[in-house]
């Protein structure tokens, strides 16, 4: 029985981000995940609580996370992506349900964000797709 996963994806990047889900919508497809729900918030930051709501739902058997964390003058990228990550893992193992980490950086640099976007798509639904069958 295929499994459904949902896509969560910080909307502050959203036209280079939007190829991210076109991307993840069609490894979904071709690894028999059904995408239940493509749901945007509105950064990164925002990110583990959406994940967590959606995680209230038996039907969601997985979650896909995408977005970018540009590098910018201070450290708060840096400080909000190991905020994000560490919320991420507490909840993969508080729900027993996996999450494919596809946010790019923290701290990447403009000239290197369009070359990332399809593959950390494609490797976040990889990963979900793998821990769903294990």
């Amino acid at each position: 029985m295929a499994k459904s996963i949902a896509i969560v994806v910080g909307s502050y990047h959203k036209e280079s981000v939007e190829m991210m889900v076109e991307k993840a919508r069609k490894i979904a497809t071709d690894n028999d995940l059904i995408v239940e729900e493509v749901s945007w918030v509105p950064g990164s930051m925002e990110v583990p609580l959406q994940i967590k709501r959606l995680f209230l739902r038996d039907s969601i058997d997985g979650a896909v996370v995408l977005g970018i964390i540009e590098n910018g003058e201070t450290k708060h990228g840096h400080v909000m992506g190991q905020a994000v990550t560490k919320a991420l893992i507490d909840l993969q193992l508080a729900s027993m349900k996996p999450i494919g980490f596809g946010i790019i950086g923290p701290g990447a640099k403009s000239e290197q964000i369009e070359k990332r976007l399809l593959p950390y798509a494609e490797k976040a639904v990889l990963a979900v797709s793998e821990m769903l069958s294990n």
